[in-house]
């Protein structure tokens, strides 16, 4: 049997256009929250991700399998970022201790000092661009409709 045929059937338009809503909400509120960033003069949002995962990490760091599932970042673009900021001194690699193959990514001082900063333009565009729209009852609704998805 194909998995075509185990699907459910055709969904409502109250469904699609959940989902619809869905996708535009989240390209426009990532759009408006790059876009203070980079006016605040701050790395992209994906370096803001790979940091925080790292800063709340035990020892602060992680695999970097660790961090692509944390952050659904794919493979080929984290490794490319972790380079990135590696140059700029915001973690560093470590070799795994037990077989000298693996790596940790361990954020630096820096790091945590430019994840803090970041977070003081990201926190505040998180509350003008959502906390401004919705009440702490509609923010814990929706985000509770939200997990159910996951």
């Amino acid at each position: 049997m194909s998995k075509r045929a185990s699907l459910p059937p055709t969904p409502s338009a109250e469904i699609t256009r959940a989902w619809t809503e869905l996708m535009r909400a989240q390209r426009s509120l990532v759009a408006a929250m790059e876009s203070d960033l980079r006016i605040a003069g701050q790395p992209p949002l994906g370096w803001y991700d790979v940091l925080w995962e790292l800063d709340r990490a035990t020892d602060g760091r992680l695999r970097p399998y660790e961090i692509e599932e944390r952050t659904l970042l794919a493979q080929y673009n984290l490794s490319r970022l972790i380079d990135r900021l590696e140059k700029e001194g915001l973690v560093r690699r470590e070799t795994f201790d037990q077989d000298g193959r693996g790596r940790w990514v361990v954020i630096t001082e820096k790091g945590r000092a430019v994840r803090a900063d970041m977070w003081s333009v990201y926190g505040r565009s998180i509350q003008a661009h959502i906390g401004e729209k919705l009440d702490k009852a509609e923010a814990a609704t929706l985000a509770a409709l939200l997990f159910r998805l996951l």
